[in-house]
């Protein structure tokens, strides 16, 4: 799992096979979830898997960029797309016309819009293609943020055919360094993913008939509709009820007292929430995380607030969209709040530990792998799925090519919209392939995922400072390239354990992505041309939803790494120098772990000790913040630690159902709310809808700062 194998109970012999006990997988976890058997039979290449797939990609793609640029950002995840796209796809299996004919050119073969009932296989497919509209946890495309910020932020020009190239390249670019990794992360049993066994779960609740009282496709429907009714409390009626902060209830007048008891704006001592979006929102369902990953999250979680001023951007940049260095040197050096610099320490630290981890941990099975020589016997997945067609090489060199010459046709004929030079797209290219694999295998035991975001940022802006613009695409390019590779073995491993052709996951992905990106920027280009002063809260009513926070986010990266440069923050011209020896700590972090696991192999524990993750904790802050860390980890421990622990049986068959129903709920009522009331600007005021009550969490404590609102010291 994080480190070396667990040793794991065994499989009874009614959850394996007879005669399979030594194939099935080591995890017990996949050992509890995915079936050993499969129906090469049943079709997947259907009408009705294209109709339904290709409507849930264009959709998942238009709501999550239409909801990215709220105050309060809902992301609607595939496994919405899952329990929605049942109901329709049995519907097809009824009304379809089941006549064979056969289609010029294609031989003997016989063609039906209905070939029979509405399979599993068909649904998994339908999945993936919504998936590729969720864009790997970002809402829309990452890429989208580029054109926001040049249009919102910075008030420039970029043309749409620039933005199009922009998107579509940084997101098909991963395919090319997911087939290269693939034999390394989706064949080994060990490499288990654990966010695609919510999906599994789901899927078989779905599809099996059982015959106990309360069957999982029963025990879902439940869920599914206490969380789609529950929502309408703290979603729209109750929202104060998504950070009950008591602390600030008892001490009105402290500013100590809650910024200590914020959940929404200081540290959230006693804070807790009955919101699902709350707890799920950044870190994902902590349901499907394992408990040694969520208690590494635990170790690593702390929190420093520090209040700022704001800084004039717009009156540092010249006409050429470069630093002006003059004004830079007149406006003075830009300051960082003692989190936001100390979270940029811990992504160095992080990016570093990943690399030290993976090569101690995994790196003698990678090698193996690697020289054809791996001697570990295959489970009965990778076996059942030997059945298949494997995808060839090519197809995967093929799209890695094209996607690189047109990224390089940006580079240079467009250059001037994008800032990003040729040798720095290659360059994002070789930082994006060698990180993809040890990346993939921290996000194939930990269900977490570094980001590259940040030393993508701090490469180019040590190279090429003073262009922001040049500064995003390169982490575009970099980071997302390697993200969407992540997100796309995702979907291969869980096209492994369902055993769905792997061609057919190819161009279902191919398509899907293309599709999805698409519409994302038609989404984009719209609000950003239709909404007045969307993104800039100066401008913006009091209660409008178009604030724009990951944008927001996003922006100030760019003015950090790529405007002003890290050399004017992080080196000799700054003020944060000394967290550059955050690298060397990640980097020795692990060789600590390794060689205590070797001086004392009895100590099961130290192995667990998962510092790309435990370091990393804090890397969805901000926009997250410490009610979302909080209620995470506790939620987390409950589940998939005391439930797991002593109610296992219960924790194999609902556990995983019941994160899918506690987020479709959340997803389907929230795009209810949204377009029934929030969008009819028909909303409610009373004490409930007033924020969790901590007004003096983001005041100053030094003394002599006087800010309207707060206590003067």
């Amino acid at each position: 799992m994080g480190g070396p194998a667990l040793e794991i109970e065994q499989a009874s012999e009614h959850e394996v096979q007879a005669g399979e006990d030594d194939d099935n997988s080591p995890i017990e976890q996949v050992r509890m979830t995915v079936l050993t058997t499969d129906d090469p039979t049943l079709p997947v290449w259907t009408f009705r898997m294209w109709v339904i797939g290709l409507f849930s990609c264009a959709l998942m793609s238009f709501l999550n960029q239409f909801f990215s640029y709220r105050t309060e950002p809902l992301i609607i995840t595939s496994i919405t797309v899952q329990v929605a796209s049942l109901p329709l796809g049995r519907l097809m299996a009824q009304v379809l016309p089941e006549t064979k004919f056969r289609i010029p050119g294609f031989g003997d073969r016989l063609f039906s819009f209905n070939p029979g009932p509405f399979n599993i296989k068909e649904h998994v497919l339908i999945s993936i293609f919504a998936n590729a509209g969720y864009a790997f946890g970002n809402g829309g495309a990452y890429a989208v943020m580029i054109i926001d910020i040049i249009k919102a932020f910075y008030k420039r020009h970029i043309s749409f055919l620039a933005s199009w190239l922009l998107i579509i390249t940084t997101q098909v670019l991963g395919y090319g360094w997911a087939g290269l990794m693939r034999k390394y992360v989706v064949d080994p049993a060990h490499m288990w993913w654990p966010g695609t066994l919510v999906q599994v779960s789901l899927f078989r609740a779905l599809h099996e008939k059982e015959e106990r009282r309360m069957s999982r496709s029963k025990f879902f429907l439940i869920v599914l509709v206490c969380s789609f009714t529950w929502y309408t409390v703290p979603g729209y009626i109750f929202p104060t009820l998504t950070s009950i902060s008591w602390v600030c209830y008892i001490f009105k007048h402290s500013v100590k007292a809650q910024q200590l008891g914020s959940g929404m704006r200081g540290l959230g001592l006693g804070a807790f929430s009955l919101d699902w979006s709350a707890v799920s929102s950044f870190l994902f369902s902590p349901l499907v995380s394992p408990f040694f990953a969520i208690a590494n999250i635990f170790a690593g979680f702390f929190l420093f607030i520090q209040n700022g001023t704001r800084y004039d951007i717009n009156a540092i940049v010249n006409d050429k969209f470069e630093l002006d260095k003059a004004a830079y040197a007149k406006q003075g050096r830009i300051h960082l709040s003692m989190f936001f610099a100390l979270s940029y320490g811990l992504s160095f630290a992080t990016i570093a530990s990943t690399i030290t981890h993976v090569g101690l941990f995994y790196g003698k099975e990678i090698y193996q792998r690697f020289r054809a020589s791996y001697k570990g016997k295959p489970d009965i997945h990778t076996r059942l799925m030997k059945k298949y067609e494997d995808i060839p090489d090519w197809w995967f060199y093929s799209l890695l090519a094209v996607t690189i010459v047109v990224s390089m046709i940006l580079c240079t004929v467009l250059k001037h919209q994008v800032q990003l030079p040729w040798w720095g797209l290659l360059l994002a290219c070789a930082m994006a392939l060698g990180f993809t694999l040890p990346i993939s295998i921290i996000t194939a035991t930990t269900n977490q995922t570094p980001g590259l975001n940040v030393i993508t940022e701090y490469v180019m802006g040590l190279i090429y400072p003073g262009r922001p613009i040049a500064n995003v695409c390169f982490k575009v390019y970099g980071y997302m390239s390697m993200a969407q590779a992540v997100s796309f073995l995702s979907d291969f491993k869980l096209g492994h354990y369902m055993k769905i052709p792997p061609r057919s996951m190819f161009i279902v992905q191919a398509v899907g992505t293309v599709l999805a990106g698409t519409v994302n920027l038609g989404v984009a280009w719209w609000l950003l041309t239709s909404i007045s002063n969307i993104c800039d809260t100066d401008k913006l009513s009091a209660n409008s939803p178009w604030t724009c926070p990951s944008d927001r986010v996003f922006f100030d990266a760019s003015v950090i790494w790529g405007l002003v440069g890290p050399k004017r923050i992080f080196g000799s011209e700054g003020s944060y120098a000394a967290l550059n020896w955050f690298f060397l700590i990640g980097a020795i972090g692990p060789v600590i772990v390794w060689l205590s696991h070797k001086a004392f192999p009895s100590q099961s524990w130290i192995p667990l000790i998962n510092l790309p993750v435990l370091i990393g904790a804090t890397a969805y802050m901000p926009p997250a913040t410490a009610l979302n860390y909080n209620m995470w980890v506790a939620v987390g421990t409950i589940f998939n630690f005391v439930v797991y622990r002593y109610r296992k049986q219960w924790w194999k068959r609902y556990n995983y159902v019941l994160s899918a129903g506690l987020d479709a709920g959340v997803a389907f009522m929230g795009v209810l709310l949204y377009f029934c009331l929030t969008l009819e600007d028909k909303t409610i005021n009373w004490w409930g809808t007033y924020g969790e009550h901590c007004p003096l969490a983001t005041c100053p404590t030094a003394k002599g700062i006087k800010v309207p609102g707060c206590p003067v010291h």
